[in-house]
């Protein structure tokens, strides 16, 4: 007869713990889905509002509209542009705030990987569509913007604000990535020269083996570039565009982490995709939109696509010239230029590779000159780790030569392609 009392005791004692139990971990699900969704609000909160370059993000959505709706290329042309700007920005955000959660090391990485994410993302959308002259072009045109006009805008910002004394950078840091820059060239050159020389050995076919080489060599040496900075190397290599700034700026912006380390990865990836989608659209609509606007594939190409995925750039490296950060500056023009150059260019050309596109780094003699010029007057510029106005002033006037240059050439493969 005990048995049924011990079985009643023993159901009083753990009954309501168990059903105390079950509504405890009830209540618990919709306490943690709350938290998940409070999070997530106030991620796009964070992400989407904060910035004020997101109110073109509508344009997006009304390029596509207007693709299938209308067949006004330049307009749709012009919609892509203005809805990549944002995505562009937002990407390089979401990259930094991933950065911090990994270290320097793998955060050098993740920015030598998406700091030019838009511009990988349209050139291999091209080279999918045999575009390849608009991919050299656009790269191309990455790499002068970058050094004359993003620049040449910051260290005149800069000059103004600080008119009274002249603003200083690590010379080594400048020197190493002139170097970088200058190998670029020289392996943009050859190929020109063998081609434009009719010296092969293989007509046609000995550019493209030479430039899929010259760009496994390159990709090594950028490479061996990441891990020369991130090796913990001396202050006077260390890396350009990251901070050399005392340890408790360093806390403060380890503080700064806005959203955490998997919302920064679902972003980078939802951007991405978005980035991807209206990149097939924008490089649909190059050529409709050359002729609808009367402007040149080369211009369009070289002046105006680059503003796409620069316009961030632009803005971050004069704010920080303004307050008289000028090593960062550089990290952020001399570094894209030195990305897009020695990572992002042979990276396609492999790409192109995979894809069987003759994609070769003979970007023609005249961009090839140009790119040559631009880099030998940048290395002058950079040479005594000064910066002031007038600086600036003559690299804004050199890429208006440039932008002018281009609205009158016209592509002797504009044909071909």
């Amino acid at each position: 007869m005990e048995n049924p009392q011990i079985e009643m005791g023993a159901f009083k004692a753990n009954g309501p713990q168990g059903q105390n139990g079950g509504l405890r971990s009830g209540m618990a699900q919709p306490w943690n889905l709350q938290r998940i969704v409070e999070r997530v609000l106030r991620s796009i909160k964070i992400v989407i509002f904060t910035s004020k370059l997101n109110l073109l993000l509508p344009f997006g959505p009304a390029s596509i509209a207007l693709h299938y709706a209308t067949s006004r290329h330049g307009l749709v042309f012009l919609f892509s542009m203005l809805g990549i700007t944002p995505l562009a920005e937002r990407l390089g955000y979401a990259t930094e705030q991933l950065a911090i959660y990994t270290g320097p090391t793998v955060g050098g990485l993740l920015n030598a990987t998406f700091g030019n994410a838009t511009e990988m993302i349209i050139a291999i959308y091209a080279l999918k569509n045999g575009m390849i002259r608009v991919v050299q072009q656009s790269l191309l045109g990455s790499i002068l913007s970058n050094m004359l006009l993003v620049m040449g805008c910051a260290f005149f910002a800069g000059g103004i604000v600080h008119r009274n004394k002249d603003q200083v950078f690590s010379k080594a840091t400048a020197v190493v990535n002139s170097g970088l820059l200058l190998m670029a060239v020289m392996g943009l050159m050859f190929p020109a020269v063998l081609h434009f020389t009719h010296s092969e050995v293989r007509q046609g076919a000995s550019e493209v083996s030479l430039s899929r080489f010259s760009s496994c060599v390159m990709l090594v040496a950028y490479a061996s570039y990441l891990y020369f900075q991130l090796s913990g190397r001396s202050n006077a290599y260390s890396p350009i565009g990251s901070e050399e700034m005392p340890n408790e700026d360093a806390a403060e912006e380890d503080e700064e982490a806005e959203i955490g380390m998997w919302e920064s990865i679902a972003w980078l990836a939802m951007l991405t995709l978005w980035v991807s989608i209206l990149s097939e659209y924008l490089v649909n609509a190059i050529e409709g939109a050359s002729d609808s606007l009367n402007l040149p594939v080369a211009f369009i190409s070289v002046i105006l696509l680059p503003i796409v995925g620069n316009a961030a750039e632009h803005a971050s490296a004069i704010m920080f010239a303004m307050k008289d950060k000028l090593d960062i500056t550089l990290g952020v023009a001399i570094g894209s230029s030195t990305q897009i150059s020695m990572f992002v260019i042979p990276f396609c050309v492999v790409v192109g590779w995979m894809m069987g596109q003759k994609m070769d780094l003979n970007f023609q003699l005249f961009e090839t000159a140009t790119l040559f010029i631009t880099v030998l007057v940048v290395a002058f510029m950079l040479q005594d780790g000064v910066a002031n106005y007038l600086k600036g002033l003559m690299l804004i006037l050199c890429y208006l030569i440039v932008a002018a240059s281009f609205f009158v050439h016209v592509d002797p493969q504009s044909s071909d392609d």
